[in-house]
């Protein structure tokens, strides 16, 4: 059960042992303050004896987490930055809002970052902010204007607008010298990226290799990791062969940064997909502006996705 709101520390707590976070200073952190070192190292203090516990190992002339220090600074940095940014944002003239979006951490490194010097070209005149969090967030309550989510149609949010269903082919960068990915003796030879995320439809290797009738494939070893866009970067430094989803990683298969290979049964699914949607009914023009943007940046890249699959199915 979640601690009661009267039992919260004091938000001048929280902010002194954050600036002292960022900084690994008494002292830096005081100046950003506008504190002595004093006040703030006795806010500190004050923050470890409500909690009962140690957050700084204290050295001659130096401090670090402890694992209860870092663990609670990963969450309050968190918060406290979200908190910056709202007052940045209700403190602008009102007349010049910026467009917020938030998405997965995934999409926002793979498909919107690559996308927003297009947007920035037909759109000189407006402001975007982009929020990259993996949680679903309400985005009335949050103050965000538009959110892409990848999820089911029955787990959409209402009025939600489908952008790209899920399609996937194993994919590998160049200096492998990769072409296909059929054969058993292959696969004892290479390492294989896979994203340790809910289990989704496509994404896991032991659905792939079963589908590709390899259930007793043994690769030379498997790399996990918990951000998609980290699989990605893997595959981009030679480190193995992923599960590319086409619609997130078509600028890196366009310009041969990454090759997809040939008989690994790509294919998509209805299942799942990236669904656009919107905190107002009506929205300010500058938003309904991103969101036909975005819509017309996605059937851009569903017309590739269908190529390339028709692509694999012929080669």
């Amino acid at each position: 059960m979640p601690t009661p709101l009267v039992r919260l520390a004091s938000l001048d707590l929280i902010r002194g042992f954050v600036a002292v976070g960022r900084r690994m200073s008494i002292t830096l952190a005081a100046e950003d303050l506008c504190l002595t070192q004093s006040a703030l190292s006795r806010q500190v203090h004050a923050l470890e004896d409500l909690l009962g516990i140690a957050l700084f190992k204290r050295g001659y002339r130096s401090i670090s987490f402890t694992p209860e220090g870092e663990r609670l600074f990963r969450i309050a940095d968190t918060a406290v930055q979200q908190l910056q940014d709202v007052f940045e944002t209700l403190n602008q003239p009102q007349g010049r809002l910026p467009v917020t979006i938030t998405a997965s951490i995934g999409v926002t490194g793979l498909w919107l970052l690559p996308r927003l010097n297009r947007f920035q070209q037909r759109h000189p005149e407006l402001d975007l902010r982009v929020a990259a969090i993996d949680k679903n967030l309400d985005l009335r309550a949050e103050g965000i204007d538009l959110g892409i989510r990848y999820c089911t149609a029955a787990t959409a949010p209402p009025g939600a607008v489908r952008l790209f269903e899920e399609a996937v082919v194993p994919v590998a960068h160049p200096s492998l010298g990769l072409t296909r990915l059929d054969d058993n003796a292959l696969l004892r030879q290479k390492v294989l990226l896979e994203f340790e995320g809910p289990r989704r439809p496509l994404l896991r290797w032991a659905d792939q290799l079963a589908a590709m009738g390899l259930d007793d494939a043994h690769p030379s070893g498997m790399l996990r990791f918990n951000q998609y866009d980290q699989v990605i970067q893997a595959a981009l430094a030679g480190q193995g062969i992923a599960l590319g989803r086409i619609a997130l990683i078509e600028p890196l298969l366009a310009d041969g940064r990454l090759i997809a290979l040939a008989d690994g049964t790509a294919g998509r699914t209805t299942a799942y997909g990236y669904w656009l949607y919107q905190a107002d009914e009506k929205p300010r023009q500058d938003v309904l502006d991103v969101v036909e943007w975005i819509r017309s940046e996605a059937r851009e890249v569903e017309a590739v996705v269908e190529r390339m699959l028709s692509a694999q199915a012929a080669r």
